[in-house]
C-alpha cells in the first residue's frame, strides 16, 4: 500500500459530535471522533447499521451540521467549535469535495461525457472546455471508448468508473464513497478500488469509504471502526510494517 506523501493530513477531525433531537428523544449519532486523513491515503469507515458511517461521512461532506467538534479539510479550517467558517457550503463542497456514490446516479438523459461536464459547467467553464476536461477523466479511468454513451448503455462498472470521474471533475483532493462496489460483483469492485487507490496515489488525494464490502478490505490503508457514534479504535493500519509512516506534524 502506498504511504502518505505529506506530513500534514488533508481531513483532520477534532472532537467532532453530532445529536438528532433533545432531552428523552436526543440520539448521540456522533461522539468526541477524531481521526486524520492523509494524502495517498484511502481508508475505510466500517461499523453495523446505525453506528455513525454515513453521518460522519455527511458531517466531512459539509452536508450535515455537526453538533460540536472542528474540522480542517485540504489545509483550511471550515468548522470550529461546531460552527461553520464558510457561509457558502456548496462552493467549499466544489472547491474540495467529490462525492462517489453506490448507485452511480448518472444523468439518463446525457451521455458519459456530458455527465462530467455538467460538474464543470456549474463550476463557471464553458461548455467546450469542460467537454474536454471531462473526455481527458474518462481517458484517464480507460472509459474513454464510452464517452458518448448513455448511462443505460453502460456496464454497473462503466457507470461507477463514469462517476468517478464526475467526482474528479473540479480537481479536488477530498473524495468521499458511500458503499462505492456495492453493487458490483467482486471483479469490478476490485477494478473500481485500484482505480481509486491510483487517483489518491497519483493525485495525493484522501478516499475516506463507508463500506460493509468484505471483498475489498485489503485495499484500505486503514479501517476506522464506529459503533454508536464512537471510535472503537483510532484507525487500523494495514500497510505492510516496512512502509512509510506519515509525519505528524
Amino acid at each position: 500500500m502506498a504511504a502518505a506523501a505529506a506530513n500534514a493530513p488533508l481531513v483532520r477531525l477534532t472532537n467532532v459530535s453530532k445529536h438528532f433531537g433533545e432531552g428523552e428523544t436526543r440520539v448521540d449519532a456522533l461522539r468526541d471522533v477524531s481521526i486524520d486523513v492523509y494524502p495517498g491515503e484511502v481508508v475505510a469507515l466500517l461499523g453495523p447499521s446505525g453506528s455513525g458511517k454515513t453521518t460522519l461521512l455527511n458531517v466531512i461532506g459539509c452536508i450535515l451540521d455537526p453538533s460540536a467538534g472542528s474540522m480542517e479539510l485540504d489545509g483550511e479550517r471550515v468548522l470550529d467549535n461546531g460552527r461553520w467558517l464558510r457561509s457558502n457550503l456548496r462552493q467549499l463542497r466544489l472547491d474540495k469535495i467529490g462525492f462517489i456514490f453506490q448507485f452511480h446516479n448518472l444523468i439518463p438523459f446525457l451521455d458519459a461525457t456530458d455527465n462530467v461536464a455538467l460538474v464543470l459547467q456549474l463550476a463557471g467553464r464553458n461548455a467546450g472546455a469542460a467537454r474536454s476536461r471531462a473526455v481527458e477523466l474518462l481517458d484517464y479511468l480507460e472509459v474513454g471508448h464510452r464517452k458518448g454513451s448513455m448511462p443505460a448503455q453502460l456496464s454497473g462498472g462503466e457507470a461507477q468508473r463514469v462517476a468517478i470521474a464526475r467526482a474528479l471533475a473540479n480537481q479536488p483532493r477530498i473524495i468521499l464513497a458511500d458503499e462505492p462496489t456495492a453493487a458490483l460483483d467482486s471483479k469490478r469492485a476490485g477494478i473500481v478500488m485500484d482505480l481509486l487507490r491510483k487517483v489518491a496515489v497519483e493525485h495525493d488525494a484522501a478516499i475516506i469509504a463507508v463500506t460493509h464490502d468484505e471483498k475489498i478490505f485489503d485495499r484500505f490503508d486503514k479501517i476506522f471502526g464506529l459503533r454508536d457514534g464512537m471510535l472503537d479504535d483510532t484507525g487500523i493500519d494495514r500497510r505492510p510494517a516496512n512502509a512509510i509512516a506519515p509525519e505528524t506534524a
